[in-house]
């Protein structure tokens, strides 16, 4: 373990050298376009930029839960935006999410193209959009937008705490593994609890917000399906295949 006192943080930080570790290559302090490049349009209403991340699988999710249910508007193409080789940079996707983050989506099945960035805002935003998997009773609303906002508050967490530091940081700082492992568990052990007398997250049908948590908490519970479940031991927090399977 490094010792703290090896680094004294700054009075004022600047940028000097790259930040280390997987992403490196593509962090930076910034934002606005690197580079021009518009993004591909192909004949469906719906445009999709994204990546295979929990946060894209989000969206697709939806989309097909949209299709299977015989919504026509609803047919879209994906196109793929690889983050690693900074496409997120392109001129043509910073119009789409200024915040250069898969994914994006662009919905142009009317007279001005609307662009939708954020993935909790995608899926509200396809949920109003053709009324469904989103109720429309105000209590039950609640309950489903109050579990979307929790995980679009708690990811962070996972992926950027946990698994940055777990993962992908250039050295294992354990004072930070340890707070943001123990952060995981409480968030599984916050949704077990629930799903223990829920059958879906907000109640008792399948919603956006279960569309949300299933991608992240997901590789946290199936033992074989992603290293985390093995250093969380999600079996330890009580959570069980049941639990997923809700999900």
């Amino acid at each position: 373990m490094t010792s703290s006192s090896e680094y004294i943080p700054p009075n004022v930080w600047t940028w000097n050298k790259p930040s280390g570790g997987r992403f490196a290559n593509i962090n930076r302090p910034i934002a606005g376009p690197t580079h021009d490049q518009e993004l591909p349009v192909g004949r469906h209403p719906l445009q999709l930029y994204s990546l295979g991340t929990p946060n894209g699988v989000k969206v697709t999710v939806m989309l097909e839960e949209l299709l299977a249910l015989g919504h026509s508007g609803a047919e879209y193409d994906a196109w793929l935006i690889k983050i690693g080789d900074g496409e997120q940079f392109g001129s043509g996707f910073v119009g789409a999410n200024p915040n250069s983050k898969i994914p994006a989506l662009v919905d142009r099945s009317g007279p001005t193209p609307i662009r939708v960035f954020e993935s909790g805002a995608i899926l509200l935003y396809l949920a109003e959009k053709f009324r469904a998997f989103l109720p429309t009773e105000v209590g039950a609303r609640a309950e489903c937008l109050s579990w979307l906002f929790w995980q679009m508050g708690s990811a962070p967490y996972l992926g950027g705490g946990f698994g940055h530091f777990y993962a992908y940081a250039p050295e294992k700082i354990e004072y930070a593994i340890d707070r943001f492992a123990m952060e995981v568990k409480r968030q599984l052990d916050v949704l077990d609890r629930r799903l223990a007398k829920s059958e879906y997250i907000a109640g008792g049908i399948y919603t956006i917000a279960d569309m949300a948590i299933f991608p992240w908490k997901a590789g946290y519970i199936a033992p074989a399906s992603f290293w985390a479940s093995r250093t969380i031991r999600t079996s330890s927090a009580g959570l069980t295949p049941c639990s997923s399977a809700r999900l």
